[in-house]
């Protein structure tokens, strides 16, 4: 078809793929984690608390005092190219992309902070994407991860006259093919190590325990990830929760508990993060060094943490193969 000559351009139609992790700040500076931590924690699927008695705890106390303790962490872990979940984020997008070849527009986008959503998407739609897989990577379903990506997507959407198709990858937390891809990376890292671990422990983030009775899946779906994996493996898979915040019960038992009480047990551990598709601030510096740390101050012997699924074969294998699944019908 042969357009008017005043005709406004038109690219030819492209499949899109976007990559969604958490996110990160945008230095290791007290400034950009303040920055990073308002937009976090102001969203209302991650802290369930009324805005009117949240804002000013957060705005005070919080944002006050923790940017500087978490600038410090971040620094501990920072990279020539930036945060590790960025780094290892983009390098994941351009695997796939060479993965995928010409057959779909691939980018990344961080749920808070930057690259974000919108413009990510508004970079997809320019290059004529009019179908887009949103792919969040997040292997276990809570509404503190998954649903807030699909909150950002729709909310851009909103401001969009010509708006794309979409698909959400869902979770993926019993899918053959990541469970293939963590059996392979947590069995070379095992065989990397000069001794045998007493305990396997699958440390992943924490929630409240409120979201489980509210009804997120989430508890579950880590606990079958780890007997699933266990089953793989030929041995105990023990799983713990980290990274809790505020005043809250959370999910049980804790890893750094549990970390302590092993080594006052004088055991040897392999801790590793599946619920993690990239290494970033909670698994290199709260578990690689304060839970070694930890550890090792309670008697513990022999620790070691193995590295996420990260860009290496396998976990890229998962991805690809999660990807083209969720795309039949468009490729």
């Amino acid at each position: 078809m042969i357009l008017p000559a005043d005709h406004p351009p038109v690219a030819a139609p492209r499949i899109g793929v976007l990559l969604v992790n958490l996110g990160t700040p945008d230095a290791p500076d007290a400034r950009s984690v303040r920055r990073y931590l308002a937009q976090f924690l102001s969203d209302r699927r991650v802290v369930e608390i009324p805005q009117i008695l949240w804002q000013p705890i957060l705005r005070g106390i919080i944002l006050t005092t923790r940017p500087k303790k978490s600038a410090h962490a971040y620094a501990q872990v920072w990279t020539d190219e930036g945060s590790p979940l960025a780094a290892i984020t983009r390098a994941q997008s351009d695997a796939l992309q060479r993965a995928l070849g010409g057959a779909a527009e691939v980018a990344y986008a961080m749920r808070y902070g930057e690259p974000a959503i919108g413009p990510a998407i508004d970079a997809l739609v320019a290059a004529g994407c009019r179908r887009i897989l949103v792919a969040p990577l997040y292997p276990q379903y809570c509404a503190a991860t998954t649903a807030t990506v699909v909150d950002a997507v729709g909310d851009h959407l909103k401001t969009l006259r010509w708006q794309p198709a979409l698909r959400f990858l869902p979770p993926y937390h019993d899918d053959r093919a990541y469970l293939n891809a963590l059996r392979a990376s947590v069995e070379t890292g095992l065989a990397a190590l000069d001794f045998v671990p007493d305990v396997l422990l699958a440390s992943f983030h924490g929630m409240p325990q409120r979201t489980l009775e509210l009804g997120d899946p989430y508890h579950c779906q880590c606990q079958k990830t780890a007997r699933l994996l266990s089953d793989m493996l030929g041995r105990p898979v023990e799983v713990a929760f980290q990274s809790r915040f505020g005043r809250a019960k959370w999910l049980e038992p804790a890893t750094d508990g549990q970390l302590e009480a092993l080594g006052k047990a004088g055991k040897s551990v392999a801790v590793f993060a599946p619920g993690f598709a990239a290494d970033c601030l909670e698994t290199l510096e709260e578990l690689a060094i304060r839970g070694r740390q930890q550890f090792a101050e309670a008697g513990g012997g022999n620790f070691a943490y193995l590295p996420c699924l990260n860009a290496d074969a396998p976990g890229m294998a998962m991805i690809e193969a999660l990807v083209r699944r969720e795309l039949a019908g468009w490729l």
